[in-house]
Formats: C-alpha cells, structure tokens, sequence
C-alpha cells in the first residue's frame, strides 16, 4: 500500500513538472513573438497602420522597434492582470465595473438557470429511467430539442421574456436540462435488478425505494450529467451575454473588444478558463465522492 501511494505521487510529481514545462514553452513562444521588431514605416500596410492608429500608438514608433502586431507583451499582460487584481470589485458606472462584479454577475445566472434545470431533469430523469412508457412517449420530444443550439433559443426568449438577464436564465436553463436528463434516465435504468429485486422482497416503499436504492445507485451518472451540464452552461453564458450586453463576464469581453483592450480581453478569456476549471474540478471532486469502488 505504501509503494502505491509513493509511486501515485511521484506520478503527480511528474505531471506537475511537465505541465509546468509546457506552460514554460508557451510563455517563451509569447515572448519571442511579441519582441519589438524593428521595421520601417513603408514596410507596414495601411491596415497595420489604420489598427495601430486605433489602438492608440504611433506608426513611427513601431518602425522603430515597437511589435507592430499590437498583441500584448507578457509586460503589458503582467500590468493587466495586477490592475484588474488590485481592484476587482470597482464600480464606475455601467459599462466601468471590475472583473470581480462582472463575474458575479456571470456565476449568479449560472448557478440560477442551472439550479432551475437540475429541478426540473432529475425528477423527469427518474421517471423516464423507472417508465419504458413514459421514456418512449418523450423520447421523440428529447431528440427533438437536444441538438438545438442554446442561442438559437435567444431570440425567442428576448421576443417573449422581454428581459435580457431573464433570458439568459433561460438560455441556461434549456442548455443544461439535456445532460442532466439524459444521464439521470440512463443511470436510473442501469440499475441492478437484483437490488430491485431485493427491495421489493422486503416490501420498500416507492419512495424509500428511490431515495436509498436507486439514487445511491445511479448517483454516479446522476453526477457525471450535471458535470457536463455544467461545462456547457458555463460555455454558454459567455456567449448570450455578448448577444444581449449590460453586465457579465461575456459581456466585459465584448465591451473591451469594443475599446480595442486586447491585454483585457486575453486576461477576461484566462478568467473564464480558470472559473470553468475550477467548476469542473468542483463536481469531479462530488462525483468521486458518490461513486463506489468494489
């Protein structure tokens, strides 16, 4: 037992260092990269320039030795991250907020569209999983709606919600109802019949039935559903939030883009990474917890 433990953390030990090591060689390909490269003026194209020109920055001097990419050194993303650190909770006004705000904003209509679906798939999921009658007549309504793309659904709930953070509630919501269900059907079918078999020898109730042999036992599916509804709620947000604007981290990508803050929006693209990575640890974390190992 101990040679085991010593050798899985010196596996860990090891991919820790070659994470770091790739993480390495993509900062010195940033870096070299982005190095100020002198060329002369008359070698820039007139969009080179015009986008120079936006960003706020002197042809001229980019021919001196200045990147005439505009992509941000890791300096300029160094500066970045530490202003947006410092500070992350400021409010100046409606398109001025901090990254804190922007994403508390982004995490509450995440955990309300999906708390909302988890409501409405883990019910209809056992009941799908425990009714062959029920799963044939609403399985040609799932395959219906699943593959529809959760921002097609934006258009029709601005129209009949008339409120943007309501709508994209919703798009969350319709986005993360489909895993759920599907996995909480699969996993509460999959159920061994000997257990059934058991419990209904022993005279237990439905109910108690469902709650200490069945959800034990399709726990894991349960939970390996609401991980991928997850993953693609916290995708989603993102994207509505662009579309229908005011606060969100989707929203401070787009806002930023519009000022032409390219260190901004690289950093608000990291901070989503980050936020998504830890989310998915979170329910890996949950679903290591219920699943049982014989």
């Amino acid at each position: 037992m101990r040679q085991a433990a010593l050798w899985w953390q010196g596996e860990r030990f090891k991919a820790a260092l070659l994470s770091l090591l790739i993480l390495g060689v993509i900062l010195g390909v940033w870096h070299l990269a982005t190095m100020p490269k002198s060329a002369p003026v008359a070698s820039l194209t007139p969009e080179q320039i015009e986008y120079l020109k936006l960003m706020g920055k002197d042809p001229g001097a980019a021919g001196g030795g200045e990147d005439a990419s505009g992509f941000p050194t890791l300096a300029q993303m160094g500066r970045t991250v530490a202003g947006h650190l410092s500070s992350p909770f400021y409010d100046n006004g409606p398109n001025d907020k901090g990254i804190g705000l922007q994403l508390g904003y982004s995490l509450g209509r995440v955990a309300l569209g999906y708390l909302i679906a988890a409501l409405v798939a883990i019910p209809l999921g056992f009941l799908i999983g425990m009714s062959p009658l029920v799963y044939r007549a609403l399985d040609p309504f799932i395959q219906v709606l699943k593959p529809i793309s959760p921002l097609a659904w934006m258009p029709l709930a601005l129209y009949t919600i008339k409120d943007s953070a309501i709508s994209g509630i919703f798009v969350i919501f319709i986005c993360s109802v489909w895993p759920m269900l599907i996995n909480t059907a699969f996993g509460v079918a999959g159920v061994r019949r000997d257990w059934l078999n058991v419990a209904r020898t022993l005279e237990v109730s439905p109910w108690r039935k469902a709650f200490e042999v069945i959800l034990p036992a399709a726990a894991p599916t349960i939970l390996t559903g609401m991980r991928i509804s997850m993953g693609i709620a916290w995708l989603v947000i993102v994207a509505a939030e662009m579309l229908v604007g005011g606060t969100g981290v989707g929203y401070f990508v787009w806002n930023e883009w519009n000022n032409l803050s390219l260190p901004n929006v690289i950093f608000a693209i990291l901070v989503i990474g980050v936020v998504g990575m830890l989310l998915d640890a979170m329910f890996a974390r949950l679903q290591k917890a219920v699943t049982y190992v014989e």
